[in-house]
């Protein structure tokens, strides 16, 4: 029962896990009694993974690691204590049917999510990620890009992100613990994130290579092409597609000054120019992230594709869900149960979690702690 509540709870919201039970064993249980039996289920999730050993891959098999964020709707007292302080010092806000321009809900408590996979290195050329100016050429072939395997997704909405992050080296660790293979982290670009990406890197000395989604970058560069084109016009998409193939090819300084000469040429002031300002700051500040020829060249991905797609999987269609509002259990036992069933580790964990829950009921002599009263 209490499996087949693990199954239901994690696809579908409580009422219909409740209801499909119903259909398949009569009215046995309840919604409260089904949501503290999906907390229980995914207690020993963590230890199911601390002990699994990883697949062997040869030392050429890019290891690539992603991390990234997204807030889950939460009941007041779930939220974190800043969240919580904000939320009471906005009040009941401004109006009372709706929020007011730049005015934050602050009812969100941010889920950490990392993702390991392996992929064989698929070397490709800029015009394989971009098309040209004036679209592709048939006598060139399009090379595809590298394929995920083996994706390990976790996550967590009560941890921080230093410890999600942790758990991906620890994962990463455990597939290549001679440190043979390339190790790849791709990223949105988000300060604090990196800093602790490299801390941790830093703290197990190991060599990474960290990579900013190219996708990100692409907008950055559209934001900057309605500077100089008016909305709409078609020439905006090849003014992109000229900076981003300039980039793709290592040339991100040439990109960055390109832009600023245009914006000067133009006479552009104020806000005018504010998105081709802040598009230069971007490829400036991230320039060393930004090596996209060495990336292309090595076979490596470069878009968070595998990530983002998590987010979406693991916490929108089921934690996002309208009118849903979490406490702080129910919520990390549905994430963790979902990232199982994702990395079709379910059947396995359960016999786990089977065997761990049979020894905590049934202590045998050699676990059990006496205490001596004479």
């Amino acid at each position: 029962m209490v499996r087949l509540a693990a199954i239901e709870a994690a696809r579908g919201s409580f009422d219909a896990a409740t209801a499909a039970i119903g259909r398949r064993r009569g009215p046995v249980i309840g919604k409260r009694q089904i949501e503290q039996a999906v907390v229980d289920a995914a207690a020993d999730i963590d230890s199911f993974y601390a002990q699994r050993i990883a697949l062997p891959s040869t030392s050429s098999t890019v290891l690539v690691m992603s991390v990234d964020g997204k807030g889950i709707v939460m009941r007041p007292d779930a939220l974190r204590p800043a969240t919580r302080k904000a939320a009471a010092a906005r009040g009941g806000g401004r109006f009372r049917t709706r929020l007011a321009s730049g005015e934050k809900p602050t009812r969100k408590r941010m889920a950490t999510l990392a993702c390991v996979y392996d992929t064989e290195p698929a070397g490709r050329r800029p015009h394989d990620v971009i098309a040209p100016p004036g679209g592709r050429h048939g006598d060139r072939t399009l090379r595809p890009g590298p394929t995920a395997r083996n994706k390990w997704l976790s996550g967590s909405v009560v941890d921080d992100p230093a410890a999600v992050i942790s758990r991906a080296f620890d994962q990463a660790g455990s597939r290549d613990p001679g440190r043979r293979r390339p190790w790849v982290v791709l990223v949105d670009g988000a300060v604090h994130q990196l800093e602790l990406i490299q801390a941790e890197a830093a703290r197990r000395d190991t060599p990474i290579s960290v990579v900013i989604d190219i996708v990100h970058v692409l907008e950055y560069l559209w934001t900057a092409a309605w500077c100089f084109h008016d909305a709409g016009d078609p020439a905006a998409e090849d003014w992109v597609a000229v900076h981003a193939l300039a980039i793709l090819a290592g040339d991100c300084g040439r990109a960055s000054e390109a832009i600023t000469a245009q914006a000067d040429r133009a006479g552009l002031k104020g806000d005018q120019r504010r998105g081709a300002d802040a598009c230069v700051r971007y490829l400036t500040g991230k320039a060393e992230f930004l090596r996209y020829d060495q990336a292309l060249a090595q076979g490596w991905p470069i878009a968070t594709g595998v990530i983002e797609g998590a987010c979406r999987h693991l916490i929108a269609d089921r934690l996002d869900i309208s009118g849903a509002r979490w406490g702080l259990a129910g919520a990390e036992a549905v994430l963790k149960l979902r990232a199982v069933h994702n990395n079709n580790d379910f059947d396995a964990y359960w016999r786990y979690h089977v065997t761990r829950e049979h020894e905590r009921l049934y202590q045998t002599a050699d676990q059990a702690e006496y205490t001596l009263t004479a």
